[in-house]
């Protein structure tokens, strides 16, 4: 097999894509630690679960939802829950299943992080950019998700919002 080098753009555009990559999350991150003490994950975690009826899902769809392995999310779920923030139950359909709700805490806190979270992100991605290249970053996006995602579950969750 051939390798197919990039060439100039092509670099050019992935070291640009890779350093977003590595810089965006760090700062969303610091905001949240700051302002609400959360994580990003912890926060998206929380956001889900605020987004679902009864705020609550099953660990399983969270998990779907939050593209996180279940260790990983058990891990976090169980943080917030001492936290307070998230509490885990038997789902009453089939007591195999474990579902996670949002506690009135956690609402309050999603309610109180939420504002200066979306300054943050209006602030680093959408206002660098103008409505046409929101709208073709939303197409870039979908693009790679269909490589990414190829059975379509991310990208059914996004389009459910």
């Amino acid at each position: 097999m051939t390798t197919r080098w990039l060439d100039e753009q092509e670099r050019a555009a992935w070291l640009r894509l890779a350093a977003v990559m590595e810089l965006l999350p760090a700062a969303l991150d610091a905001q949240l630690r700051r302002d609400a003490g959360v994580s990003h994950f912890d926060y998206f975690v929380l956001a889900m679960l605020s987004e679902a009826p009864e705020r609550t899902l099953r660990m399983t769809a969270l998990a779907q939802r939050t593209s996180a392995s279940l260790p990983r999310l058990s891990h976090v779920v169980n943080k917030l829950e001492g936290r307070g923030l998230v509490e885990r139950f038997p789902c009453p359909e089939d007591r195999r299943a474990t579902n996670a709700r949002l506690t009135g805490a956690g609402c309050d806190l999603v309610l109180e992080a939420a504002p200066g979270h979306v300054e943050t992100v209006r602030r680093l991605v959408v206002d660098a950019l103008t409505a046409a290249q929101v709208r073709q970053l939303e197409r870039i996006g979908d693009a790679m998700l269909s490589r990414l995602d190829p059975e379509g579950r991310v990208r059914s969750l996004l389009d459910a919002h």
